[in-house]
């Protein structure tokens, strides 16, 4: 894991508010063509709510550019959730020497591939075991990606309890939404807290300006929305909650 983390960490971007801390913080993972300007608004709206926020770039590190990515990461031939949810372990054990973070109030947020490495990572055999993971106070997934050959609505989070913010748009036409909704009930029939931001107009990638797939439409008015939803979901679980 040591080698992992000296991979992932030159490459990674920290967003912290004012202050020496320590600050709750959120772990987010990028969607399958990389870091994009839109993870940067996410993390100053974290900020503001109070919430330092590690934004991961997990194709710097293993030296895949963006179009390789559309071409082998976005199609599902290469770095697949499970294999990407290292990542997330990764950062996780970093953060415990870092004197600036409050690894009592955790979460993770991820969007598209981001979520599904997020949702393996719970799923995996012998999560439920993991210190780590067992200390995620909350996932945050926008329009995950939970086809096959997700784990979460096979095998659900087990005994792994984060509180669970997902956005889903009604025009997603790339993981559309009876696979996202399968898994995110199945959380719920687990007894999770889980609550869903419906947005009916929006497509994929909604908030992300730079979106290169046709099937999706950039909405600056549903972008502010979510970031708002975002920040919302930070203060009630790492701030309010977390402080209690």
């Amino acid at each position: 894991m040591a080698s992992h983390i000296d991979r992932l960490v030159p490459h990674l971007n920290v967003v912290k508010p004012a202050g020496p801390g320590p600050f709750p913080v959120v772990v987010q993972m990028h969607g399958c063509g990389g870091v994009q300007p839109m993870q940067t608004r996410y993390a100053e709206a974290a900020s503001e709510a109070g919430v330092a926020a590690v934004i991961v770039d997990s194709l710097a590190p293993r030296d895949i550019g963006r179009r390789e990515a559309q071409l082998t990461v976005c199609t599902g031939l290469r770095l697949r959730g499970a294999e990407r949810a290292m990542d997330l372990l990764a950062i996780l054990q970093w953060l415990e020497g870092e004197p600036w973070a409050d690894t009592t109030r955790l979460g993770a947020a991820g969007w598209s591939h981001g979520a599904w490495a997020i949702m393996d990572a719970l799923a995996a055999p012998g999560a439920s075991v993991d210190p780590r993971l067992a200390a995620l106070k909350l996932a945050v997934l926008f329009y995950p990606y939970a086809g096959p050959p997700t784990r979460t609505h096979r095998h659900g989070w087990g005994a792994n309890r984060p509180k669970v913010f997902a956005c889903l748009g009604g025009r997603d036409a790339v993981v559309g939404n009876v696979a996202p909704r399968r898994a995110l009930n199945r959380l719920g029939a687990d007894g999770l807290d889980v609550r869903i931001l419906d947005l009916p107009d929006a497509t994929h990638c909604f908030d992300d300006e730079y979106a290169s797939d046709p099937r999706t439409r950039y909405r600056p008015d549903l972008a502010a929305q979510a970031r708002g939803f975002y920040a919302a979901a930070l203060s009630e679980v790492l701030i309010r909650s977390g402080a209690s």
